[in-house]
């Protein structure tokens, strides 16, 4: 119990006080609570802020504890989504379609990210290209897809539907309980917080403060004699996993895909919820991915045409005067004003 506590509050991530972790526990409640309160409307809304933690965690693990960027990690969102809307599209009716499709789009993901992850970092690609790469990876994904119109491109009885993208994906389902309106909110719910909470734990394992080591110094920590690519390959899997996990919450959120999903613009949103937040803090992204995100869809729905010019400015902002991340930022500061005996507590 006590290495569990121990790896939950160690110094990977920010917040260690006791009323931080008072704030947290009552944050989690709020979001228990909200769902009674509100429309099954406005819950599926906030639901599908929450099914993008997972992609911004990802990009936090493998950009700011590893120390590479991805600017294609949303192909792995892609990828999920469209193995699950076949997988379980091929098997109507089935209760344990769903259930094979979130494991077939994982695994699918999470192999292709190893294939790619080898030859990137068995290479010794130089850290500068990788960005270059796995955009390149996901424009190419983006336009295949794209080409996948008409009835000659199927697979078993489900089209790939071209740029009209996949629709009629099922829900995901336990059994007779189908996850759809409140409960796909908590599922997303449950979802984020087990993310979190595993990743937290992850990096303040030995294994993080490897990884952590090894995004300060690579020389150093090969010299030591540790794997540094076998490392820096299974961080990269593990993050592309993550994306996927929030491909495969979102075909079940709309129960549609499209190739846009793989685009430019979708490949640059977890770039920017990690740098606003903080790259260099789980929560920090979860907080910003969550902010950014309803800011979005608040300005969109508005009419505002201008809510990816405002997130694009909001980024340039952060980099010129929050170069840590916002809410990175922010917390520091906070802590740098409390009581020295409220910090002193852990």
């Amino acid at each position: 119990m006590k290495s569990i506590v121990h790896l939950i509050g160690g110094e990977a991530d920010i917040g260690h006080t006791r009323w931080f972790w008072i704030g947290l526990a009552v944050a989690i409640v709020l979001l228990f609570f909200y769902p009674t309160q509100v429309s099954s409307f406005r819950a599926s809304n906030v639901a599908f802020y929450l099914l993008n933690v997972p992609l911004g965690l990802g990009m936090a693990l493998l950009w700011g504890y590893c120390g590479v960027l991805s600017f294609g990690h949303v192909a792995y969102f892609g990828i999920a989504g469209y193995l699950y809307g076949i997988i379980a599209g091929n098997m109507p009716g089935n209760p344990l379609g769903p259930i094979t499709g979130m494991i077939g789009g994982l695994v699918g993901c999470g192999l292709v990210a190893a294939i790619f992850g080898y030859f990137v970092f068995y290479a010794r690609v130089q850290k500068w290209i990788i960005p270059i790469l796995t955009l390149v990876f996901t424009l190419l994904l983006e336009t295949f897809l794209g080409q996948t119109a008409g009835y000659q491109w199927r697979v078993g009885s489900v089209l790939l539907g071209g740029y009209n993208g996949m629709t009629g994906i099922p829900w995901f389902q336990l059994g007779g309980l189908v996850f759809e309106g409140y409960a796909f909110y908590y599922f997303c719910l449950v979802i984020v917080i087990a993310c979190y909470f595993g990743l937290r734990m992850l990096m303040n394992s030995r294994f993080g403060q490897v990884t952590i080591a090894i995004r300060e110094d690579e020389l150093r920590a090969e010299l030591l004699g540790y794997d540094i690519r076998a490392r820096q390959a299974a961080i990269f899997v593990l993050s592309a996993m993550l994306a996927g996990l929030s491909g495969l919450l979102y075909v079940q959120w709309g129960n549609y895909i499209t190739p846009s999903q793989v685009g430019l613009l979708q490949a640059a949103l977890p770039v920017v919820w990690t740098a606003v937040g903080g790259r260099t803090s789980l929560l920090a992204v979860v907080i910003s991915t969550l902010v950014l995100n309803w800011l979005t869809y608040t300005l969109s729905s508005q009419g505002n045409q201008y809510a990816m010019v405002i997130i694009g400015a909001l980024l340039v902002v952060t980099m010129m005067f929050f170069p840590r991340g916002i809410v990175v930022m922010l917390a520091e500061t906070i802590g740098r004003r409390m009581p020295r005996r409220t910090r002193a507590e852990t």
